[in-house]
C-alpha cells in the first residue's frame, strides 16, 4: 500500500510541480508526502526529483520513471473501473448447467425475456444429466436436484420441490390395466431413470404407511426426456417429476397411476460458488430465476 502511495505521490509532484499540492491531493501531510518520496527514491537508489527552497524539477531519470508509472497507474486505474463496472452493470458470459430436462422446461423458456432485461449478458447453458463441478468447470449457476453438495463452500439456494409421478399412455394402461397397489408393478413394464438414487427401488408413502418395491426396468435411460418420449409410445410405466411430464398429463397423453401414493419428492435448488462478491451477471440471473419459480404451481 505504501509503495503504491508512493508512485501515485511521484506522479502527482510530477503533474503538480509541488510536494504541498500533490499532498493535499491525495491528503496526506506534507511531512508524510516528503517522507513517501524520500522512501521511493532511497529504494530505487536514484533521484527523481531535485529541490530547492525556491523550485522544484524532475530528473532526466525521473522523467522515464514518470512515463512508465502514469502508465502503469493509467492501466490500474482502467481495471478498476472495469471490475467496478461489472459488478454493477450485468455483462459478459454467464454459464448455467442443469439437466437437459430442467433446460428445456425451465430455462430455454426464459431466456427470451432474460436477454430483454439483461442485452450484454451472454448465455452459455450446459445441458447434462450430470453434476459438473462448480469451481473446475467455470459454471457460474447450476440447477440441481439434490439438497447437498460436496463442497461446503458452495452457495446452495433452495428453488422448490416437484413430485414425482407414476404415468403410462392411455393405450398402454388399455392393454395391461391399471397397478392398484406398489406391488402389482412387478407385473409391468416399468420406464427407470438411472441416474435416480436409488434406481432400482420405489418407496411409496400413503398416510402413515411406507412401503419399498424393488423394481426391474424394461427400459432404462439417464435422461427423462427419452423415458417420457418412450412412454408416450405406450412402452410402459415411468416414475418422473412433474416439471417433465406436466404437460402430457394436463393434455391427456400420459394418465397417472397410484395417485393415492407419494413417491419421495425431489428438491430443486441453484447452487452458485459464493454469496460474497457476486458479479452482476450472477446476480440479477439468480433473482430472475428465483422471481420465475415463484409463479409456478
Amino acid at each position: 500500500m505504501d509503495r503504491w502511495t508512493e508512485y501515485e505521490l511521484f506522479v502527482k509532484v510530477v503533474e503538480l510541480g509541488s510536494v504541498t499540492k500533490a499532498a493535499e491531493a491525495l491528503d496526506l501531510s506534507s511531512a508524510a508526502a516528503s517522507r513517501h518520496l524520500a522512501a521511493l527514491e532511497s529504494r530505487l537508489g536514484v533521484r527523481l526529483i531535485e529541490r530547492s527552497t525556491r523550485r522544484l524539477f524532475v530528473t532526466e531519470v525521473g522523467k522515464v520513471f514518470y512515463a512508465s508509472t502514469k502508465a502503469a497507474l493509467t492501466t490500474m486505474q482502467g481495471a478498476t473501473e472495469a471490475v467496478s463496472a461489472s459488478k454493477n452493470h450485468p455483462a459478459g458470459v454467464l454459464r448455467v448447467t442443469a439437466s437437459l430436462s430442467l433446460c428445456l422446461q425451465h430455462i430455454l423458456p426464459l431466456v427470451p425475456r432474460f436477454k430483454v432485461l439483461y442485452p450484454d449478458v451472454r448465455l452459455d447453458v450446459v445441458a447434462e444429466n450430470r453434476y459438473h463441478d462448480i469451481i473446475d468447470d467455470n459454471i457460474d449457476v447450476a440447477l440441481r436436484t439434490r439438497d447437498s453438495e460436496p463442497d461446503s463452500s458452495l452457495v446452495i439456494r433452495r428453488l422448490t420441490d416437484t413430485r414425482r409421478i407414476l404415468a403410462a399412455s392411455p393405450d398402454y394402461l388399455e392393454r395391461n390395466g391399471h397397478p392398484e397397489h406398489p406391488q402389482a408393478l412387478a407385473e409391468h413394464q416399468l420406464l427407470l431413470y438411472s441416474y435416480a438414487t436409488d434406481p432400482y427401488e420405489l418407496t411409496f408413502q400413503r398416510e402413515h404407511e411406507t412401503l419399498t418395491v424393488p423394481v426391474t426396468p424394461a427400459f432404462e435411460s439417464n435422461d427423462g426426456y427419452l423415458l417420457r418420449t418412450i412412454a408416450l409410445q405406450g412402452m410402459g410405466i415411468l416414475a418422473q417429476p412433474t416439471y417433465v411430464i406436466h404437460d402430457d398429463i394436463a393434455a391427456g397423453r400420459l394418465i397417472p397411476v397410484l395417485t393415492d401414493w407419494d413417491l419421495p419428492r425431489l428438491e430443486i435448488n441453484l447452487v452458485y460458488p459464493s454469496r460474497q462478491h457476486l458479479p452482476a451477471k450472477t446476480r440479477v440471473f439468480i433473482d430472475f430465476i428465483v422471481k420465475s419459480f415463484q409463479h409456478l404451481d
